[in-house]
């Protein structure tokens, strides 16, 4: 790899050098160039390693909270939902980073997944979750983004879309202005928001949580009157919910889907509101 960095490098001030001795080709280089760097800082961006992307989300974390963004500080609460982060993140393939899972207090049902290990879930979701197999789901949902570094690749085509690219590199403070906006507030692709069903179900499936409880919630959420705030900028829910069925048909399952009473299973909604004190009137 620094080998391939010094030979682009390289290229680059060969290029730039011969476009100074040769004005009358400087129009004819300059789309090369440009490419030439974008590739360069693809590079860069696309190689961002684990304690810097850890860094990143730290920034994140705190940017959000001088934003407003308010933590619940119930600690059963939180350790509850710290505790099925862990278990699911114990069976996941990126465990060499320390993972972080928040509760926010808001009503609104959402979740959000950052750089870095970084996993939040709103009051209103956990309420509007019947057992701890369906806030799990969700849970793996947001893993399954962090797995599959998405904010990251969306990080590299948002660059290269406003021209942000230099030869030094992406500016770190833009760079984490950036991943808040894309984790907070912009849409994620039909593509990356299916690619986090799928690996989610995986990691139920492992965790020996009930696969079913995926497309149980989404079909609850669907059913509502007007969608909730996880919806707004996700794939429609039907479809969501046919390709985990179809998924959940072709194997990815577990001793749940015999025994789904097994309270390992997660699927007993007594038991899930009492562990957090939760009552529906």
């Amino acid at each position: 790899m620094k080998r391939q960095r010094w030979l682009t490098l390289l290229a680059v001030i060969t290029l730039v050098v011969t476009v100074t001795l040769h004005p009358v080709a400087a129009q004819a280089q300059n789309l090369w160039q440009r490419l030439l760097i974008q590739g360069v800082q693809m590079i860069q961006l696309s190689n961002i390693g684990p304690q810097q992307e850890v860094a990143i989300g730290q920034q994140i974390n705190q940017q959000m909270l001088r934003q407003g963004m308010r933590l619940y500080t119930d600690p059963r609460v939180q350790g509850y939902v710290n505790q099925i982060g862990q278990r699911l993140i114990s069976v996941g393939d990126r465990r060499n980073i320390p993972y972080t899972f928040q509760v926010i207090s808001d009503r609104q049902v959402n979740a959000y997944a950052t750089m870095g290990g970084f996993v939040y879930v709103t009051t209103g979701l956990i309420a509007t979750a019947d057992n701890e197999a369906e806030l799990a789901s969700v849970i793996a949902h947001e893993i399954g983004h962090i797995e599959q570094r998405h904010v990251i690749r969306q990080m590299q085509r948002m660059a290269v879309a406003q021209g942000l690219m230099t030869a030094a590199g992406l500016d770190r403070d833009r760079g984490v202005q950036m991943a808040t906006e894309l984790a907070f507030r912009r849409p994620r692709s039909r593509e990356a928001e299916y690619e986090a069903d799928r690996h989610g179900l995986v990691l139920l499936s492992r965790g020996n949580y009930a696969t079913s409880a995926m497309p149980a919630f989404l079909r609850k959420l669907g059913r509502q009157g007007s969608p909730p705030t996880i919806l707004s900028t996700h794939p429609a829910p039907n479809d969501r919910i046919v390709a985990a069925e179809t998924m959940i048909r072709s194997g990815v399952n577990n001793l749940c889907t015999e025994q789904p009473a097994d309270p390992q299973c997660g699927t007993d909604p007594q038991a899930y509101r009492q562990t957090l004190g939760l009552n529906r009137s």
